[in-house]
């Protein structure tokens, strides 16, 4: 099964044949249980690739009959933020290979992202010059929060900022295959999405303090909640 954005419907004999070509295409990114690959289309669209690792066992009915693939729900998620004005690359097909019943192999293509950076630089990285990024992200964060979105994976390789030229930050998730749509989200649950973010503590404060702000929640108990989780959740991770 295949399934191609019609804005790149151009390109399906490309994308029809991915499962043969894709190990001898690009540049391979991240290698572990699942594989991303940079790959250029041919019509010069840079793409990344991501090959899902192959469910074992029972697993392989279930991500057909019971559950949703990761790679349909990858692909669904971000056409849905996309809607929502919400930053994550452009979604361009999945690819889903069966054989009797079972699913075997699952593919995501997306246009690579150009924002360069993530939050993984924060994990010991100074605050001071970096304060507008924070208060951006909060504000983009509460922005989403506000629609009832919630990516259940809010970790430091999912979020890429960039400055642009005018100064303003701009901000993608990816890894967008976990995420709510359409239920409120509170004080209690915003302030536990935080808590996988790396940073010392007044990284914390100043986010928990832009978000209640962009929120309209009380300040201090936003910040208490958002350390309270962020230790808890590390306590036993270092």
């Amino acid at each position: 099964m295949i399934v191609i954005h019609p804005t790149y419907e151009h390109l399906r004999a490309w994308i029809e044949a991915l499962p043969d070509t894709f190990e001898k295409q690009g540049e391979v990114i991240y290698d572990a249980r699942n594989q991303i690959r940079l790959i250029v289309a041919p019509d010069g669209t840079e793409t990344c690739v991501k090959r899902f690792h192959a469910p074992k066992g029972l697993n392989s009915w279930v991500y057909i009959h019971w559950r949703t693939p990761k790679a349909v729900r990858a692909y669904e998620n971000a056409v849905r933020l996309q809607a929502a004005g919400v930053g994550t690359p452009e979604p361009i097909a999945y690819i889903l290979i069966t054989e009797k019943g079972l699913l075997r192999e699952s593919y995501l293509v997306c246009r690579k992202s150009v924002l360069t950076r993530n939050f993984y630089e924060f994990r010991h990285h100074p605050l001071a010059g970096d304060e507008d990024i924070i208060c951006a992200f909060a504000r983009f964060t509460a922005a989403m929060h506000e629609q009832g979105i919630l990516h259940k994976d809010y970790s430091p390789g999912n979020i890429l900022f960039d400055r642009r030229g005018d100064g303003t930050v701009a901000f993608e998730i990816v890894d967008i295959n976990r995420m709510v749509f359409d239920k409120p989200v509170g004080l209690d649950t915003a302030c536990r999405n935080f808590c996988r973010l790396w940073g010392k503590e007044d990284f914390f404060i100043l986010l928990a303090k832009e978000y209640a702000k962009a929120r309209g929640f009380d300040e201090e108990q936003c910040i208490l909640l958002t350390i309270k989780y962020w230790k808890r959740f590390w306590r036993f991770r270092k």
